[in-house]
């Protein structure tokens, strides 16, 4: 199997018994379809995901790790951009029974080691309830890696949706759904400077995409470019791939066991 064709859906089904085992690596991108503002795509996120989804399963492959790239989930929780024309969205409970029934078809498998690849911050949360559901059901090792945007330096800590980060990224991944001529700043400058309520405060709040900008866009993309948009993707890529070593030997089980049998 060449490190080209790592994709779980191009398998028969006598070569999924035959190439995976329990120290495959399944990786899911986890993305969504809802507005970025006039200046990018509904799929954004979509498309983040899948691409950082390949080129993680390739450099992974590549290094010799059994990593595995399943279908991108598209329609996922994004309700908070249900007010805005566009949005394709399940609701919270729809989408982890999806994951649960997802879990149980990879137990049916050899592949005992699910990695979400998650570039929709409105999946954050759900995702992480269902890494512990699956581990609980299943028995699989789950692995979740979130990547929401970082603030650029003009966004005051708002950079999260369609911003500089972001909308950079675009321009590196698929220029051609990026118009630059449409790109707006929407900064909430009135409660930028709180000590504690905020994005990465301590204390988070519940909002919905419009409560900042009518067009839903949390951030500056004005200075967008896709020369820093690489060095994003990069800097990303980089670090899940070093996370491969380690998400493939872990197993908190199998170390309490040793402990369990050397203690006296």
């Amino acid at each position: 199997m060449t490190t080209r064709n790592r994709r779980y859906v191009d398998l028969s089904t006598t070569e999924v018994a035959d190439v995976l085992s329990e120290d495959s690596i399944l990786v899911l991108p986890t993305g969504a379809v809802e507005p970025h503002g006039p200046h990018l795509p509904l799929a954004t996120d979509l498309v983040m995901a899948e691409a950082l989804g390949a080129e993680l399963v390739a450099r992974g492959a590549a290094a010799g790790h059994d990593v595995w790239l399943m279908p991108a989930l598209a329609y996922t929780k994004s309700d908070e951009h249900a007010r805005l024309p566009g949005t394709m969205w399940l609701t919270a409970e729809t989408l982890l029974h999806t994951l649960v029934d997802l879990g149980r078809s990879i137990a049916a498998t050899p592949a005992r080691r699910l990695l979400f690849v998650n570039c929709h911050g409105g999946n954050s949360a759900l995702l992480e309830v269902a890494l512990r559901e699956l581990r609980q059901r299943f028995d699989l090792q789950t692995f979740l890696y979130s990547g929401p945007p970082r603030a650029g330096e003009t966004e005051r800590g708002f950079g999260i949706h369609a911003g500089h980060v972001e909308t950079s990224m675009m321009l590196h991944v698929r220029p051609d759904l990026v118009d630059m001529t449409k790109a707006v700043r929407a900064v909430p400058v009135s409660i930028a400077d709180a000590r504690y309520v905020g994005f990465g405060k301590p204390v988070r709040f519940g909002w919905l995409a419009d409560d900042f900008h009518e067009s839903g866009v949390v951030g500056d993309a004005l200075h967008a470019n896709a020369g820093q948009g690489a060095e994003y993707f990069g800097e990303t890529v980089d670090t899940v791939v070093a996370a491969l070593d380690e998400i493939a030997a872990f197993d908190p089980g199998r170390v309490r066991a040793l402990r369990d049998t050397t203690q006296p």
